[in-house]
């Protein structure tokens, strides 16, 4: 069966250790060398580099976020074993993992990092579909000539290097096609290296619980377990054509990736149609506070998106879920497109109002679509709101000092409710 080993890269027939360098790190697999398709997620990414930047942080559990009223943006693995997780209300977080540090996030520093992991990818492969931040599809088809090793190896090497040269580890799923790739890459984080073959996607597939498909989330777990249908298996014995007489154009793509069956090419050059964000909240919440504070920061989160992309939005979207999994959306078209986080911000925050709807709610997101350059964004002046031009500029000068100083050298009141 052919190996590698991830340390030093030696290709073998199967064994226990490295026969160069007696490394335990083997990774054996019938198809290994003749896969193409990967997903790579770092491990923790934000936590690690804050833990990477200051390594009094190493050893203790690190949660990456706002304040008291804030929410987790990400934690490392210690913080995990104590249940924190992503999204979650600090206060909780704090509940569960009290010597946990808090670090403020540090967006620059992360962008920054982002641009070098997708420097060494651009090594193998000019085919990667960035998904965020810290994580992208690479498709190596083909790349084997050029680089004198297949795909398998290359990808170690790149694990090997991030690394190496920046001090952070990521997690490689191979596969035959982006929905088992982005699977294998979660089978063992951190530092993981998984495979998933052609000869085995429907073994592996049919004892999964249906929460494994990519997109289906609560509310569609809960409608699938209204059919009896828990697993990959369950989903097995539906036709096609009842699947999508149930669930509609979701029924025909659960048939499909039941099977493993995905099409999707990786795709560098997929044109954005829209920026969101959102956040789903680990107990339902009324709290206007609270709710304000998100509001604000995924409206940041999708200006600063936008700023970074060169982008701008005519549109800007409210969406709420309810707790009985109701999910309502709002629009509203701006008379010129938009990338500041104050009018996206605010033009959500007059959405919510005049929506009338009662909480509790267990999800909150905000994003703009009808996307335009960002030499068109912001024209006009709202004569409606004659503070709007100096908030703007204010927001201008602030994302100014920032790219110099750091995300954190200016953080505004309202983001840490």
């Amino acid at each position: 069966m052919p190996a590698l080993c991830r340390d030093c890269l030696t290709t073998f027939d199967t064994g226990a250790r490295c026969p160069a360098c007696r490394s335990p790190r083997v990774l054996a697999h019938p198809e290994l060398f003749s896969l193409s398709i990967a997903h790579m997620d770092c491990d923790a990414f934000y936590a690690s580099v804050e833990k990477r930047d200051n390594p009094d942080l190493r050893d203790h559990p690190v949660i990456v976020g706002g304040g008291t009223r804030g929410v987790v943006s990400t934690c490392c693995y210690l913080a995990r074993i104590h249940g924190v997780r992503s999204a979650m209300p600090m206060f909780q977080a704090l509940k569960l993992c009290p010597q946990a540090i808090v670090v403020k996030p540090r967006m620059a520093v992360y962008v920054e990092t982002s641009r070098a992991i997708r420097a060494m990818m651009e090594k193998l492969t000019p085919a990667i579909e960035p998904l965020s931040l810290d994580e992208a599809f690479l498709d190596l088809t083909g790349t084997e000539r050029l680089h004198g090793a297949p795909p398998a190896v290359m990808l170690a090497k790149l694990l090997r290097d991030m690394e190496t040269d920046l001090g952070l580890s990521g997690s490689i799923g191979l596969s035959h096609n982006k929905f088992l790739a982005k699977i294998a890459s979660d089978l063992d984080k951190p530092r993981g290296f998984s495979v998933i073959g052609r000869a085995e996607t429907e073994s592996f597939l049919r004892p999964k619980p249906v929460r494994i498909i990519w997109g289906v989330g609560t509310a569609t777990q809960a409608a699938l377990e209204k059919a009896g249908i828990r697993t990959i298996a369950d989903l097995l014995r539906w036709d096609r054509t009842d699947l999508t007489a149930r669930f509609g154009q979701m029924g025909d793509r659960l048939w499909h990736l039941a099977r493993g069956l995905d099409t999707r090419r990786v795709n560098r050059d997929e044109k954005l149609k829209s920026i969101s964000k959102e956040t789903t909240f680990f107990e339902d919440t009324s709290d206007p506070d609270l709710l304000d504070g998100h509001l604000w920061r995924l409206s940041e989160q999708v200006a600063d998106r936008a700023k970074a992309k060169s982008l701008s939005g005519r549109t800007v979207t409210l969406k709420l879920k309810q707790s009985d999994f109701q999910t309502v959306s709002r629009r509203h078209a701006l008379t010129d497109p938009t990338q500041l986080t104050d009018r996206i911000y605010h033009t959500a925050r007059d959405l919510m109002d005049r929506a009338g709807i009662k909480g509790p709610f267990r999800l909150i997101g905000v994003g703009i679509s009808d996307l335009a350059p960002e030499s068109e964004a912001d024209q006009s002046q709202d004569l409606l709101d004659p503070q709007a031009p100096k908030r703007a500029a204010a927001e201008r000068a602030a994302d100014a000092i920032r790219a110099r100083f750091g995300k954190s050298a200016i953080i505004k009141g309202r983001a840490l409710r």
